[in-house]
């Protein structure tokens, strides 16, 4: 059987990406296909010995550091990968690549990270933060996202099966592309962390620095707070101004790697997480290295934290109800020492395990491929 799968980009290793990686595990004889790949395959070993095709936009004038101002001519890109004679395509998208032409006679399943958000619903958020809302250049901007969005639903009815990260992403697919997805959540390397470690007494956030993160929410919060320490670990373009906004019980360490964030999850008191995420990788890594997560209860968080069971839910994204939260979180543990134990949130993360997720995928693979 000859398998193709096509990723959006290949410019970073993130969570997209992780998941990606089981997906060629799943199956090592498959070719991959991407728009553009800034990656060495060297320093990746799901990528190393891999066939690897990139579409023209590889060779296109100052792409490394633009590669989404060529995001117009991605639709045209994907459509250009021959993929005569694959008898099974896996698209990995959050753009683009669910776009491909397979073969006639090929199955072509879709794993949904989400319909494009800047082309249908953060469509005017993204305009704001571009700098483009008003003008000459926001008509343009607005008539390319327009052809995109049709393209983009047009492109969705090529799909065979769809299968979302979240039961949030499936209710998008539904809305946007009018198409059922089954759910299968993304995988998470619980076995790395530890979760039996001693707790100290300092909450942790960890992000990249961009506005939808909320970041400057949770720093607000403890600004209010100076009892209590926060340290946040990330970096972005709004770290200054985070920093400028840090109260003195706020350390922002900036970016760091992945033993640094991994110690500071095996020992913080609670992860905290404001965020509207689609899945949200790290509330469950910090599960996975026994802490109990308090967070925005909008988005994939609601289907990985159990409310006070293995955290707490934070219903609006205001400070003043994350400090409700975390006073109520410090009553409760004061009260019982055995809640939100670092057992039971490792048992609720343990449902996100690669493995839970490649037996997922080859189950749902085979089902189709059957009929």
């Amino acid at each position: 059987m000859r398998v193709a799968i096509i990723h959006d980009w290949l410019t970073t290793w993130a969570g997209a990406e992780k998941a990606l990686a089981e997906l060629l595990n799943c199956f090592p004889q498959a070719e991959l296909f991407t728009t553009v790949n800034f990656l060495e395959k060297r320093n990746i070993p799901a990528l190393t010995n891999r066939v690897i095709h990139t579409s023209f936009i590889q060779r296109l004038p100052f792409v490394r550091k633009r590669y989404r101002h060529y995001l117009p001519l991605m639709p045209l890109a994907v459509e250009q990968f021959d993929l005569k004679g694959f008898d099974l395509v896996l698209s990995s998208s959050h753009a683009v690549a669910k776009g491909v032409l397979p073969d006639p006679n090929a199955v072509h399943i879709c794993y949904c990270y989400s319909p494009m958000r800047y082309a249908w619903d953060m469509q005017h958020q993204y305009l704001r933060e571009s700098g483009k809302a008003r003008g000459v250049m926001s008509w343009i901007m607005r008539w390319q996202l327009h052809r995109l969005r049709q393209w983009d639903y047009i492109s969705a009815q090529r799909v065979d099966h769809f299968v979302a990260i979240s039961r949030y992403i499936q209710r998008r697919i539904a809305n946007c592309y009018r198409r059922e997805a089954d759910v299968i959540y993304p995988p998470v390397e619980v076995d790395k962390f530890r979760h039996d470690q001693p707790r100290e007494a300092f909450y942790l956030t960890a992000s990249r620095m961009v506005p939808y993160k909320r970041i400057d929410l949770v720093i607000e919060a403890f600004n209010r707070m100076p009892d209590k320490q926060l340290i946040v670990i990330g970096d972005g373009p709004d770290y200054s101004k985070l920093s400028a906004q840090a109260g003195a019980n706020v350390t922002l360490m900036g970016y760091q790697p992945d033993e640094v964030l991994i110690d500071h999850l095996e020992r913080t008191r609670a992860f905290l997480f404001m965020a509207e995420e689609d899945f949200g990788i790290l509330p469950v890594e910090a599960q996975a290295a026994g802490a109990p997560v308090i967070g925005y209860s909008i988005g994939g968080m609601a289907e990985t934290i159990p409310d006070d069971i293995s955290g707490l839910w934070v219903a609006e994204q205001t400070s003043e109800a994350l400090i409700e939260r975390v006073n109520a979180f410090e009553i409760r543990r004061e009260a019982d020492p055995e809640s939100f134990a670092a057992s039971i949130c490792r048992k609720n993360a343990e449902r996100f395990s690669t493995a839970n997720f490649t037996s997922a995928i080859q189950s749902l693979v085979d089902k189709h491929l059957a009929t």
